[in-house]
């Protein structure tokens, strides 16, 4: 079974940027995968995905700011994210998809303050 390990979360002032990285058990190669959210007493929220072809899709509110990108050699997935905001704190989610079956990682915890 597929194992996702996210890392790179923290402490970090707004406007600041951190990159969390999403390292799987085996290959990548042949899921779409995506990172989650959920803010403290809030429901889960879709953040970013990126296909196999590398074809990549941003809710709204991180456009611009945040940027998923695969290393297939790697098996790992990374979200780049700059200009955080206080509204970005939440725990991070990696999420991989293959044949409608979702595997998810433990998260990892951002916190934006000053």
């Amino acid at each position: 079974q597929l194992q996702l390990v996210e890392s790179g979360g923290g402490l970090v002032q707004p406007g600041g940027s951190l990159t969390l990285s999403c390292a799987a058990s085996e290959s990548l190669d042949y899921y779409a995968v995506a990172w989650f959210r959920q803010a403290p007493g809030k429901g889960r929220e879709g953040v970013s995905c990126i296909t196999t072809q590398s074809n990549a899709e941003y809710v709204n509110s991180v456009k611009g700011r945040f940027t998923i990108s695969r290393d297939n050699a790697k098996n790992t997935v990374y979200l780049q994210m700059t200009s955080l905001k206080p509204e970005d704190t939440a725990v991070y989610y990696c999420v991989a998809g293959v044949a409608g079956i979702d595997y998810w990682g433990k998260g990892t915890l951002i916190t934006v303050s000053s």
